[in-house]
């Protein structure tokens, strides 16, 4: 077993950390604090082709693999998790077109997104359907050559700054089956009937936009409907097999820019005569800090490499992944706080960005009661 990077990830690796202690890290908190999406450093993020990484080359993008992507995202998170998660998440839900568009849709809705000319976003969560997917109630019914799309989305990433969606809507209500009948669709921003209200007040992650969609009468052409009519729940299962890697590589950069800045903290803070780094207390959180860091990245990388290599353990390690990976972020921020004490209570200090930014990672995407029940099911098969 090889688990040394390439040379190529190393220099990946490297260029994304120096983007973000030179783009991110200066201004995460002015960013946090107006619970503004920060146009400015994703254009500087296009400019290093990373809003086209995971975008095929052939569409402009770099053509990164899934285990190139996790090593971005962990570096972006650990810079600052709201702004540098809206650097890479420009492209949220490309992975259906990438994965079901047509070959039209590809050549007009890629290109856009990997030069950071676009934004776009995954409609799916409702106000009354979260967790089961299967219970979304948007509509899409077909009138000529069109479709129109009604009901509401809440908690749609981008959903205020986003050009397109792709929006899971029921389009055959009567087909037999719990998971029948749903299609994804493409609905551009700028049509009429579509209307954005962006959610103000999150808990964290508050440089990365969030917003309620709604869907009145929204008409598009019926070349809209990405991949096959009644299949939408199937590529939506598909995509979350491919986002909750991401989003455990999200909880492992999380936990890496706590406990790196836990780490500094501790060298530097002084107390009884002493840096605290230096009393056996902190040591011990420090190296359970790291130790779950640790795991928590291996059990990712090994995730993030099954997307290309493995299908068929593929829904087990995502799940497996992002549910550690995202309670070792909630956890790590924690002791970051605490070894800060009343330093980490404070928004001088990135502590108490990191320990509210951390908390998103174990609800979207799928709770982590959720992962756990994936899990066991898999495991009784």
């Amino acid at each position: 077993m090889d688990f040394e990077l390439s040379d190529e990830q190393q220099q990946i690796r490297e260029e994304v950390r120096r983007f973000g202690e030179n783009e991110i890290r200066p201004v995460a908190q002015e960013y946090d604090r107006a619970e503004k999406f920060p146009h400015e450093v994703v254009e500087k993020g296009a400019e290093m082709g990373l809003t086209g990484a995971q975008i095929p080359m052939e569409y402009g993008g770099a053509g990164y693999d899934a285990l190139d992507v996790a090593i971005i995202i962990e570096e972006l998170y650990a810079a600052d998790p709201g702004v540098g998660g809206s650097v890479l998440g420009t492209a949220f839900g490309s992975e259906a077109i990438i994965g079901f568009g047509t070959e039209e849709q590809k050549e007009e809705y890629l290109p856009p997104l990997a030069a950071g000319d676009a934004i776009m976003g995954s409609a799916i969560s409702e106000p009354d359907s979260g967790s089961d997917v299967s219970s979304v109630s948007t509509r899409a019914e077909k009138d000529g050559d069109e479709w129109v799309v009604n009901g509401n989305k809440m908690w749609i990433t981008n959903g205020s700054v986003a050009d397109f969606f792709v929006v899971l809507c029921k389009t055959d209500p009567d087909a037999e089956g719990r998971y029948n009948g749903f299609s994804q669709i493409i609905v551009e921003a700028d049509r009429d009937g579509f209307q954005a209200d962006k959610i103000t007040g999150k808990m964290g992650i508050r440089a990365s936009d969030t917003a309620e969609l709604i869907f009145d009468d929204v008409r598009v052409p019926e070349e809209n409907l990405v991949g096959t009519r009644g299949a939408g729940f199937l590529q939506q299962m598909q995509f979350f097999d491919e986002t909750r890697t991401q989003v455990a590589a999200q909880g492992v950069g999380i936990a890496k820019g706590a406990a790196e800045r836990a780490l500094e903290y501790s060298q530097q803070r002084e107390q009884f005569g002493q840096p605290i780094g230096e009393f056996q207390a902190i040591q011990h959180k420090l190296a359970d800090m790291h130790t779950r860091l640790e795991a928590a990245r291996m059990l990712t990388y090994k995730s993030a490499w099954s997307v290309d290599n493995l299908d068929e353990q593929l829904t087990t390690l995502a799940s497996m992944a992002k549910e550690y990976a995202s309670r070792v972020a909630v956890d790590v921020a924690n002791e970051c706080v605490q070894i800060h004490g009343g330093a980490g209570y404070v928004d001088d200090f990135d502590a108490e960005r990191f320990y509210r930014d951390a908390k998103i990672t174990q609800i979207y995407e799928g709770t982590t009661e959720i992962q756990k029940n994936i899990i066991a099911r898999e495991l009784q098969k």
